[in-house]
């Protein structure tokens, strides 16, 4: 028996998701678009510690994955957004719910970037301390990463029974 999801709690959820979402996507467009990074290849902003470097991700962190095919990722993403749109459902913590929201947001911005283009976006690039980071992300990874975090992070015992 399939059951409605409930309305309650989903608003937080949806917004965070939303907001995650757009922000990785205005910043995507804004690489690609007027700065045309793809052109420029590098850009110093910072240095050393923060420069944009043009990067096409076809597979998760690292690189890993990138023979699992593009359909194959959105798939992932999609499913995944979905379970955790329906555990979402039985937080309490609107602060669980908004990282929650984190992380669904970052990962169908990473899906979209995967239908459009058949690859991620990257293009955040940091090093310190002379140690030099030769990867690159972007703002959805932050979105998933800070989501993921705040799950660790903020008591788990919120979660209603089923």
């Amino acid at each position: 028996m399939i059951r409605a999801l409930p309305a309650a709690g989903l608003g937080v959820t949806a917004l965070a998701a939303a907001l995650a979402f757009a922000l990785d996507q205005i910043t995507k467009w804004w690489i690609l678009g007027p700065l045309d990074l793809r052109a420029v290849g590098i850009l110093d902003i910072w240095p050393p510690f923060l420069r944009f470097t043009m990067a096409w991700n076809t597979g998760a962190n690292f690189g890993l994955g990138a023979d699992m095919g593009r359909d194959v990722w959105i798939g992932l993403a999609l499913a995944i957004s979905l379970a955790l749109l329906v555990w979402s459902t039985r937080m309490r913590s609107s602060w669980r719910r908004a990282a929650v929201g984190m992380l669904i947001g970052g990962a169908l911005g990473n899906a979209l970037d995967r239908a459009l283009h058949g690859a991620v976006v990257d293009f955040l690039n940091m090093s310190c301390c002379g140690f030099h980071n030769p990867y690159a992300f972007n703002l959805a990874d932050v979105f998933i990463f800070a989501g993921a975090a705040g799950l660790i992070l903020l008591d788990g015992s919120d979660n209603q029974s089923v």
